[in-house]
């Protein structure tokens, strides 16, 4: 969603291209001739879904990063590397087709004249299902969801070895979890409310009581950006009363970083949270699944309710300040705000020691229901 090292969320730095030129790309560097193209939504990057004319009519997803992230192309190779990983490993992740120099990917120029810009440009494999944020969640997708992120974040971290791999270590980006105390600078963008107090709450409380327990939490390789459009699903069952899903697709490794365990679990109940009816119950559910994976230790629960709402705050403070810079995308941009700032509210309202209690004893029942 941002950029590596740099503090700064996405300066003016999108893709602009249309679909003309961005068809035309597709020919000139992967080799493929595009029958049927077709914008899609995005944060700072562009994306196509694209139909080439080959036998079968493949589908593809042409990702133009912003020039900005163009810039590490180590990191974006670790991240390319990533997914093909996780796809040998049996995740339903996109694979990247190869350049006509037989390379992930390419580094153009799009625009002509002293502005023009550069850009990462790859053609990934189209995962079908449909994102989480359009079904209704039940308490069977959200445990999937839980092991999913615990399974992504075991097997990168004990069995993903690539020369890229440090670029990783992305200290000052904005999406680490463990930078919530950047978004100081930031949270001018939500002027002065009620709003803006609950954030400053988070920041401090975040800094006094979790940051002095980082050491004390196992480290890995995050994802980063489970969120509720980033996992697709398909139905595994005719049943419309009591669906049963399936994950079908893991999109958008641009936030993959070092961090931990804890925050995958954390950033997965946040993004689950938006998409349910009854949010405060969502968390016991996605954290049993992860549990039955990996359990967390007493410090990492005792961290969670701060770090779910200091990801809200991430999420609606980056997001204001964004769409300052993006008023065109706006609507796209704040789109977890619509029920983003009624969640973090009532999280506070509510209080830790409930909220944890409702967690904590929801994960509890399926250990016994597993013993039983």
């Amino acid at each position: 969603m941002s950029s590596g090292n740099d503090p700064q969320p996405q300066t003016l730095s999108k893709p602009t291209l249309g679909e003309r030129e961005a068809a035309e790309l597709v020919d000139r560097v992967f080799g493929l001739k595009v029958s049927w193209i077709r914008s899609l939504p995005s944060y700072d990057d562009q994306n196509f879904h694209v139909r080439v004319s080959a036998e079968g009519a493949e589908e593809y997803v042409l990702k133009i990063t912003n020039s900005e992230d163009s810039q590490q192309s180590d990191l974006i190779e670790a991240q390319t590397q990533a997914m093909m990983f996780l796809s040998a490993e049996g995740f339903p992740s996109a694979t990247p087709y190869l350049t006509r120099d037989g390379n992930i990917m390419s580094l153009e120029s799009a625009g002509t004249g002293p502005g023009s810009k550069k850009y990462m440009v790859r053609l990934l494999t189209y995962l079908p299902g449909t994102p989480v944020a359009k079904i209704t969640t039940n308490a069977q997708i959200l445990y999937e969801i839980g092991r999913l992120a615990a399974s992504v974040d075991k097997v990168l971290s004990e069995k993903f070895q690539h020369p890229s791999i440090k670029s990783l270590h992305r200290g000052q980006f904005i999406w680490n979890l463990a930078n919530v105390p950047l978004l100081d600078q930031y949270i001018y963008a939500l002027g002065q409310n009620k709003y803006r107090a609950v954030v400053d709450r988070v920041i401090e409380q975040f800094k006094g009581k979790v940051i002095p327990k980082l050491s004390s939490f196992r480290a890995c390789i995050n994802h980063g950006d489970l969120n509720d459009h980033n996992i697709l699903v398909d139905s595994s069952s005719a049943s419309l009363e009591n669906p049963q899903y399936r994950v079908s697709g893991i999109l958008d490794f641009s936030d993959m970083s070092y961090g931990y365990y804890v925050f995958e679990v954390a950033i997965a109940i946040m993004y689950m949270m938006i998409e349910s009816p009854d949010p405060l119950s969502v968390g016991g559910h996605v954290l049993a699944g992860f549990e039955s994976i990996l359990p967390l230790t007493a410090e990492e629960r005792g961290a969670l309710f701060l770090l779910v709402s200091g990801r809200f705050a991430q999420s609606l403070v980056i997001a204001a300040h964004t769409a300052l810079l993006y008023p065109e995308n706006k609507e796209y941009l704040t789109i977890t705000a619509k029920t983003g700032w009624k969640h973090l509210m009532t999280m506070f309202e509510v209080g830790q020691e409930t909220v944890e209690k409702t967690w904590f004893e929801t994960a509890q029942a399926y250990t016994q229901n597993a013993s039983a």
